[in-house]
């Protein structure tokens, strides 16, 4: 079975100006990165559907949809921001859509075992949005509207989500807190944006914080005492991965200090994990990342690992 990565042009489209980091260059570096690494053949091309709205609905309420639909600009060229640093444009509540659709159509790929796992290539990304309102970048929660789809259309009983931004996933958390089916794993850095308070780590919640300039030995060192035996025991039946490359050293978005190796490191454990429990099954879409070569060359490290190519 093949790796897919699950795109669309109306992700291209949200725009929120020349000076906004998440703009629609990030979709460009990663596909001449992918072109420079021979790649670009070896992986199968899947349009992604617009989500349909009862499926985003599951992770959002009708505020949060309407927040987004409501208040999308007519014209081209003009933006609604819904905060400071989240805008609209006229194409965004589409992009939205495609995101949330992406990460909903690989899973039903992948559960059906159309394919091995999936690279949701898409923005606006999505884990900072919260079930009550769009923020930090995010419109909809995609990999949380995903998890709930693998849940509760499928009949999963047990999923993990590992977050490897270097920004905290406030929205994810939030939607599965009181959850026992989810499992959260992730590091972040701390204090830094979004600004939430660490939470006490669980059986469920493996939130770690971790110092600016930590590296690769400080994410190895959290992945093996705090990741791996949490989700080892919990036993997961797929594994939904937030992948923002922002931590990497070269993004000044951040203040971690990853390189590509430490993404594909992070990657053939979490692939050991879904071969132990899931299947293999593994769903991963993109969040941060905004130096746009380090973007590219990281995605580049995490899609050949997931690919199995040398």
């Amino acid at each position: 079975m093949s790796t897919a990565i699950y795109s669309h042009p109306d992700c291209l489209k949200h725009d929120m100006g020349d000076w906004h980091p998440e703009s629609p260059s990030r979709l460009q570096a990663i596909e001449d990165q992918l072109i420079l690494a021979r790649l670009d053949g070896l992986l199968e091309r899947r349009l992604a559907p617009l989500a349909e709205i009862p499926a985003v609905l599951r992770n959002h309420s009708e505020g949060a949809l309407a927040l987004v639909r409501d208040h999308v600009p007519k014209t081209p060229g003009e933006t609604y921001p819904l905060d400071a640093d989240t805008l609209l444009c006229h194409a965004s509540y589409d992009a939205a859509l495609r995101a949330a659709g992406a990460a909903l159509a690989a899973t039903d790929a992948v559960i059906a075992g159309d394919i091995a796992n999936a690279f949701c290539a898409i923005r606006p990304p999505g884990h900072h949005a919260t079930p009550t309102e769009p923020m930090g970048f995010c419109l909809f929660n995609n990999v949380a509207i995903a998890a709930r789809h693998a849940l509760d259309s499928h009949g999963l009983e047990r999923v993990a989500i590992v977050d490897f931004d270097v920004h905290h996933g406030n929205g994810t958390a939030a939607a599965f807190r009181d959850d026992p089916r989810v499992l959260m794993a992730s590091f972040f850095q701390h204090p830094f944006y979004p600004y939430s308070e660490p939470e006490p780590i669980t059986a469920t919640n493996v939130n770690v914080p971790v110092p600016a300039r930590s590296g690769g030995e400080v994410v190895r060192q959290v992945m093996q005492e705090y990741w791996l035996p949490a989700l080892h025991a919990f036993k997961p039946q797929m594994i939904f991965v937030s992948a923002g490359f922002d931590a990497h050293r070269d993004d000044d978005m951040g203040g971690m200090n990853l390189v590509e190796s430490d993404y594909a490191w992070i990657t053939r454990e979490i692939m050991a994990v879904a071969r132990a429990h899931a299947g293999g099954r593994i769903v991963s879409c993109l969040e941060g990342g905004y130096e746009l070569s380090a973007l590219g060359r990281s995605v580049v490290a995490h899609l050949k690992v997931l690919a199995e190519i040398d």
